[in-house]
């Protein structure tokens, strides 16, 4: 049985009594393993997986390439986020002061169940523990360094956020993704969209890179993406998935002026506001 095949099974891990716990969601409950429950509202979230690497793709939605009026793609190009970017769900995103363009990214997370090298197309649904509802959150402020490989863009802590739980039992070709700003959609996007599916994805990946339990993998988002303001609540929702919520504040300037610094170009703009010439970041 593949991870999109069977009855819809959804883990969470949350922290109780100082230690981390797997639950499951039943409801308005979540259920421990020996038989004790807590009301969801009240549960305080982890990450549902330890990844050692977080491996995203850049360009997958159809709607998105034309919004900015990319060539035809012919293979799909790549970069990695830390692990320290690892964010749960209703965790706090970070914007540093004096900084405009935190942008969202709604996305499917694919989290890795067994080790997985040289694994074929076909094979790939077998290999993955589940789904989650992620926002690849990106400070666009820095993209005009990093040569490409958006370290600084995509890589902040806590700009990873993904969850609530791990999901299997659902196919997600058949599912739509939405990001919502304070309850309206501001993206949406069917996963049959996406340029490159899934399974091309990972077998991609995984011809010269070993993915391991708990590895997750981003991929994608469709158009629309822009900043987010200090107060704001982001949420990503995957349909049959689940619903990942987070609020925005603001963080501390860096303690020492070093290095390259945040920058407001026609060039970062046109990434961050995308194809709204008229939308400005507060």
């Amino acid at each position: 049985m593949n991870v999109l095949s069977g009855k819809r099974e959804e883990w969470r891990r949350v922290l109780h009594e100082g230690q981390p716990k797997w639950v499951r969601s039943l409801g308005d409950r979540l259920v421990f393993g020996d038989g004790r429950h807590i009301a969801e509202a009240e549960a305080t979230y982890l990450p549902p997986c330890d990844p050692t690497k977080i491996l995203c793709i850049h360009l997958n939605y159809e709607s998105r390439r034309v919004e900015f009026r990319a060539p035809k793609l012919e293979t799909p190009t790549y970069f990695q986020k830390p692990v320290t970017a690892l964010n749960s769900h209703r965790g706090t995103v970070c914007r540093p002061a004096g900084h405009k363009y935190l942008n969202y990214e709604g996305e499917v997370g694919v989290i890795i169940g067994k080790p997985m090298r040289n694994v074929g197309r076909e094979e790939t649904w077998d290999y993955i523990a589940g789904f989650a509802p992620a926002n690849d959150v990106g400070c666009q402020d820095y993209r005009e360094t990093d040569a490409g490989s958006m370290l600084r863009v995509k890589g902040m802590d806590g700009f990873c956020p993904i969850g609530p739980g791990i999901v299997s039992g659902v196919d997600i070709r058949e599912s739509t993704l939405r990001t919502y700003i304070n309850g309206k959609v501001v993206q949406e996007g069917a996963i049959a969209e996406m340029i490159f599916p899934i399974d091309y994805i990972l077998a991609d990946l995984c011809r010269f890179i070993t993915l391991l339990p708990g590895d997750i993998i981003l991929s994608g988002t469709p158009k629309n993406s822009r900043p987010m303001n200090i107060g704001d609540t982001v949420e990503v929702e995957v349909s049959g998935i689940g619903r990942l919520s987070n609020r925005v504040a603001e963080a501390p300037p860096a303690a020492h002026k070093i290095g390259h610094q945040p920058t407001d170009t026609e060039a970062v703009r046109r990434v961050a506001l995308g194809s709204d010439s008229r939308l400005e970041a507060r």
